[in-house]
């Protein structure tokens, strides 16, 4: 863990872009892509849903990996909420995390609209992978299913990753169990919400994306938020001998 917070603040920022750009790209790019047979009939070639599900926890484990030793690898503002509820990062290390992570995010949403713009036709209303409730769902869940999905996911992913990076687990394979609790997420909820579990993923595109997204955003805030703060408070109470970190720690995230 680097004792730099400006290494910290970056390896965020690089790590949520990686997830957003990985992501969001997928189900942008490659998620419909549609062939024609010899004999003229048309061909889903595209990722769909699995596809993208594999990229969203692709992204993590990379990066996980790859910088998850200089900031804990959360990319995630539910991710760092619950580290800090947990006592593995103190909370004056928060508005430092959520601001890298959602310009990050940001970043990554700008640079995928202008590749996608590149194609003649393309219409980024609608079409930047953006999360949803109601007519924005992509099975038209409504509001209140969506918030459960989103509060029972991002609770759950969080004590994964607290699980599967504490001390006593595996070393060495915590960002795999995390990227595929992250795969597993996105199988189950992509139709509910397009899946969000992480509010610098849903900012990153609703922007961008339009469409009423920008005006739902809070509800993608909100729930994973409240998640991540449940996961945070369950994992140390229940497999932790009940250790609670409300005050002050100055312990980080591993």
């Amino acid at each position: 863990m680097s004792p730099n917070p400006v290494a910290r603040y970056l390896a965020e920022l690089f790590g949520t872009f990686w997830l957003v750009f990985g992501g969001c790209g997928s189900a942008i790019f490659a998620a419909k892509q549609v062939a024609q047979a010899d004999n003229g009939t048309n061909l889903q070639v595209g990722i769909g849903y699995l596809g993208v599900a594999l990229a969203f926890g692709l992204t993590v484990v990379t990066m996980a990996y790859a910088v998850g030793h200089i900031s804990g690898g959360h990319f995630n503002p539910a991710v760092t909420l619950g580290a800090a509820a947990s006592g593995r990062l103190p909370w004056k290390e928060l508005p430092g995390y959520w601001i890298s992570q959602v310009v990050g995010g940001l970043v990554a949403g700008l640079i995928l609209w202008l590749i996608a713009s590149g194609k003649d036709g393309f219409d980024r209303v609608g079409n930047m992978a953006a999360n949803g409730y109601g007519e924005h769902s992509p099975d038209h869940y409504g509001l209140g299913a969506v918030i459960v999905a989103e509060i029972v996911l991002t609770a759950f992913f969080i004590m994964v990753i607290l699980g599967a990076t504490d001390d006593r687990a595996p070393k060495g394979f915590g960002p795999l169990a995390i990227g595929l609790c992250l795969t597993l997420i996105h199988l189950i909820s992509i139709p509910i919400s397009n899946t969000s579990v992480n509010p610098a993923r849903s900012t990153g595109v609703a922007f961008f994306n339009a469409n009423g997204a920008p005006a739902q955003l809070w509800v993608f805030w909100l729930a994973p938020l409240i998640g991540g703060l449940i996961g945070g408070i369950l994992y140390p109470l229940l497999f932790e001998n009940g250790k609670l970190s409300f005050g002050n720690n100055n312990t980080v995230a591993r």
